[in-house]
């Protein structure tokens, strides 16, 4: 192996773990979020607003982050972010009785996750052979899947062990470990963090910098962000509150409703992962997408009609089995809209942007309509209508899509 393909693999490690990492701050929350209800008593819209103030602080910075990071370069940029996450997770760990203290926390993490939630996928993206390009994608789409995933599997040994506070000290010890691991990149190839940005240096043609995006290229990332603010609404209500759902109204024990918890999630991260073998097999992006959609918003809107548990566990099967397939799709459109070496940093902005609006409002909204309530009756039509509403906009991308079929990254997994 040559120097520069170790580089590039060592890159799209690094990219896929940083994203992973990022899911897993997010995503300690929910599995111990029964617990710290439980031991703090916060209010429920409250604790609602400690997942989405994630989003809030990502809404404000992911498009003129997006075009930082291509001036300044990812290493500078990601050390910030990983201080961010050490702080706030030391800040937690400090002040968990304040329930204004740990949303400030939060949003400080917030902001490392949106360093991250850049920076991971436009690594890995930009590094990945052309060939196998859709697969990279798949695994980035995995990185929530598997940030939940080892949240989930780590909660019961520090439950058991040090408390809920274990994976807030198991955050601290990451946010280190990223900063040496990059730093460590850096010294062996300082040129791994800034040679994916074209606009960064010179091109062939007189030294002309790279022209931006199009019109048409916009237009396709935000129908992107749209379809991703709708679709996240659903998905991070329901993964915020699928643990104190299933302890407040099934009866379950914390550790029963963690082992129900990982069920959708190994499902979830699977589907991502088949979705980049799907795309890479020659399977048409926005056939791929639509199709996952129409069966998400089907399984949704038939969950009162879902009486027995066979036929619940039925449900949750189908769900998690597409619910990667859409991410997967998502992430692979700045590629496909852009076409390789592109200035994928703002264009993954552009979506993430669109991504922060529905985790914000998705656990918030679940919150307010369980306080309304007094159950959790509303989270079927809520959901189903948030997928829904995505069907329109991804009709209208695969038009557009069809229309620019003069710049795919894959063409045989994008355009055709």
């Amino acid at each position: 192996m040559t120097h520069r393909a170790a580089s590039s693999t060592s890159a799209i490690a690094f990219g896929l773990a940083i994203a992973c990492f990022a899911a897993y701050q997010q995503f300690k929350l929910p599995v111990a979020l029964p617990v710290l209800l439980e031991l703090y008593g916060y209010d429920r819209i409250l604790a609602g607003g400690f997942m989405s103030v994630y989003a809030f602080v990502g809404l404000a910075v992911s498009f003129q982050l997006g075009r930082l990071i291509e001036r300044l370069g990812m290493l500078t940029p990601l050390v910030v972010g990983m201080g961010l996450f050490l702080l706030g997770s030391a800040m937690m760990l400090a002040w968990p009785q304040s329930g204004a203290l740990v949303l400030l926390a939060r949003g400080l993490e917030g902001l490392g996750f949106a360093v991250a939630a850049i920076v991971g996928p436009v690594m890995a993206n930009a590094y990945a052979p052309p060939r196998y390009l859709p697969i990279v994608i798949g695994l980035t789409a995995a990185w929530i899947p598997v940030g939940q995933l080892t949240a989930t599997l780590i909660a019961p040994v520090s439950f058991a062990s040090v408390g809920w506070q274990g994976l807030w000290w198991l955050a601290i010890a990451g946010s280190v470990g990223f900063v040496l691991w990059a730093l460590w990149l850096y010294r062996r190839d300082a040129g791994l963090f800034t040679r994916s940005f074209p606009a960064r240096r010179p091109a062939k043609d007189g030294g002309r910098r790279d022209p931006g995006l199009t019109a048409k290229q916009v237009l396709l990332l935000a129908a992107t962000g749209t379809i991703f603010m709708l679709w996240s609404a659903q998905y991070f209500a329901y993964m915020t509150w699928l643990p104190q759902y299933l302890v407040e109204d099934r009866g379950l024990t914390v550790s029963g409703a963690l082992a129900g918890y990982l069920m959708p999630v190994v499902l979830v991260l699977l589907s991502c992962i088949a979705a980049g073998f799907l795309l890479h097999k020659g399977v048409r992006l926005p056939r791929l997408l639509i199709g996952a959609l129409i069966i998400q918003a089907l399984s949704w809107w038939a969950v009162p009609f879902v009486q027995s548990t066979g036929a619940g566990i039925a449900s949750l099967l189908v769900y998690g089995a597409t619910a990667g397939l859409v991410p997967g799709c998502l992430f692979a459109m700045p590629s496909a809209a852009l076409g390789s070496g592109a200035r994928t940093a703002m264009a993954f902005g552009i979506i993430m942007t669109g991504r922060n609006m529905g985790v914000l409002a998705g656990p918030i909204v679940l919150a307010g309509a369980f306080e309304w309530t007094g159950d959790w009756s509303l989270a079927s039509p809520i959901f189903g209508t948030a997928t829904t509403l995505c069907l329109p906009v991804a009709f209208a991308l695969a038009m557009v899509l069809r229309a620019s079929a003069a710049t795919p990254a894959q063409p045989s997994a994008a355009q055709r």
